[in-house]
């Protein structure tokens, strides 16, 4: 008897659920039915101000500031747009799922008498804000409550805008590590105690200009700018920081400068802080923390920073190679017969040009494994000496070996670059096979 009585009142108690959650949290409208109504007649482009009291009590504030969004509140700072964007699009798109209660009795048990998120905002030419108050989610977790101050009913909006609206302040902040224009920059400068490497850049090609004029590879300067430029904030230390001794920032690890022009924007690296690497953009008074690979990206020596192919030119881009042994020397150009290009000898009779194309590729792959300051000494007596034409540039490598390894010098470069030997075994043999 005793287990029947447990039974009904399982019973009663699951019927009871069912219907709660078929009355207050069902009764979507089907696929195909009539657009649910609009909590706010506003369209995103007109608001002009958000105010944000997150679940924490903390309050952001955001203007419009002509075409910009700034921070205001707490702290004066410039906005995410995007991040802005998300919160006045939503507002803008807000749907009232279904109307709960017209007239509550008691707010509290939809956790709206002491909300849990207060949305404000201001749109253009009112000054008065108009507000959504959001409290506990539904039993099932598909919606949460929500009401306007200045109506009595109760209604639904969907559970996923909690994590929309429940903003902080570091959420709203522009997290750019270092502003300036990507496009615009022609010059990179890296500081590291008393070393200074300073790159140049004209259209997609860089160079190095201090501590020597070689080459500068061009995966290494872009992967810092794209460090500089897509690196975000990961914490802020201090608004306004009048002592930059605590954060390593008064004699900086890392001094990084994008110059565009005459004008430079310049961070600066401190040390390590338990939530990362101590920053400073030196346009403004804040001390952030970035990621410590950041300065791993900074700590590459010199010859990272070099360029290690020994010819820019390509097989595809070369309309003359001229290659010299001894007393030996080979000349190859291109020439359009009939509307198509052919490789010619100095002779001017046609040589087969897959021949050309793979002595060229060889060249093209002779790369410098290691530097060295000085001359070598095997480049007195070349074994090869090769000289490129190719977009109006031309450019020669004089090659010296010894029996342990192949040595390269470029015309326009100081030193010397250490090659691997293989690889320079196969350009001789397109030459031989050119013969």
């Amino acid at each position: 008897m005793r287990g029947l009585t447990t039974t009904i009142i399982l019973v009663l108690v699951l019927a009871g659920l069912v219907g709660y959650i078929y009355f207050v949290d069902a009764g979507r409208p089907p696929g195909g039915a009539e657009a649910l109504p609009k909590a706010f007649d506003v369209s995103p482009e007109n608001i002009v101000e958000v105010r944000i009291t997150n679940a924490a009590g903390e309050t952001a504030r955001v203007e419009r500031v002509e075409t910009r969004w700034q921070l205001l509140e707490p702290d004066m700072a410039d906005a995410d747009p995007t991040a802005v964007a998300s919160v006045t699009s939503s507002l803008a798109s807000l749907e009232v799922q279904r109307v709960v209660d017209e007239t509550p009795s008691d707010l509290a048990q939809y956790g709206l008498e002491q909300p849990q998120i207060d949305v404000a905002f201001r749109v253009r030419d009112q000054t008065e804000f108009q507000r959504l108050l959001i409290g506990d989610k539904t039993p099932t977790g598909s919606d949460l409550y929500a009401r306007k101050p200045d109506e009595s009913r109760v209604f639904l909006i969907a559970s996923y805008l909690d994590t929309t609206f429940n903003k902080t302040a570091f959420d709203f902040r522009d997290k750019a590590i270092l502003k300036f224009e990507r496009d615009a920059a022609d010059g990179l400068e890296v500081v590291r105690g008393s070393s200074t490497i300073l790159l140049s850049r004209r259209a997609a090609e860089w160079r190095i200009e201090t501590p020597l004029a070689v080459r500068a590879d061009f995966a290494t300067a872009e992967g810092i700018m794209t460090r500089l430029s897509a690196g975000q904030i990961q914490k802020i230390v201090a608004n306004e920081a009048t002592d930059l001794r605590p954060y390593g920032l008064d004699r900086p690890a890392f001094t990084v400068s994008i110059i565009s022009g005459s004008s430079r924007a310049t961070l600066l690296l401190g040390r390590s802080g338990d939530d990362g690497l101590y920053a400073k953009d030196t346009s403004r008074p804040t001390v952030f923390t970035v990621e410590q690979s950041l300065a791993t990206e900074l700590e590459k020596d010199l010859v990272e920073f070099r360029r290690k192919d020994m010819f820019d030119a390509r097989s595809f881009t070369a309309s003359r190679v001229e290659v010299r042994r001894g007393d030996e020397t080979l000349t190859f150009e291109t020439t359009t017969v009939d509307g198509n290009d052919v490789w010619r000898n100095a002779a001017g009779q046609d040589v087969d040009r897959a021949k050309v194309d793979d002595l060229l590729t060889r060249l093209s792959n002779l790369r410098a494994q290691s530097f060295e300051a000085a001359p070598h000494a095997s480049l007195k007596t070349p074994a090869l000496t090769a000289t490129i034409r190719f977009d109006d540039r031309t450019e020669t490598v004089t090659f010296g070996r010894t029996d342990e390894a192949v040595f390269g010098s470029r015309s326009d470069e100081p030193g010397t670059a250490r090659l691997e030997t293989s690889v320079f075994d196969e350009a001789m043999k397109a030459i031989d096979a050119l013969k």
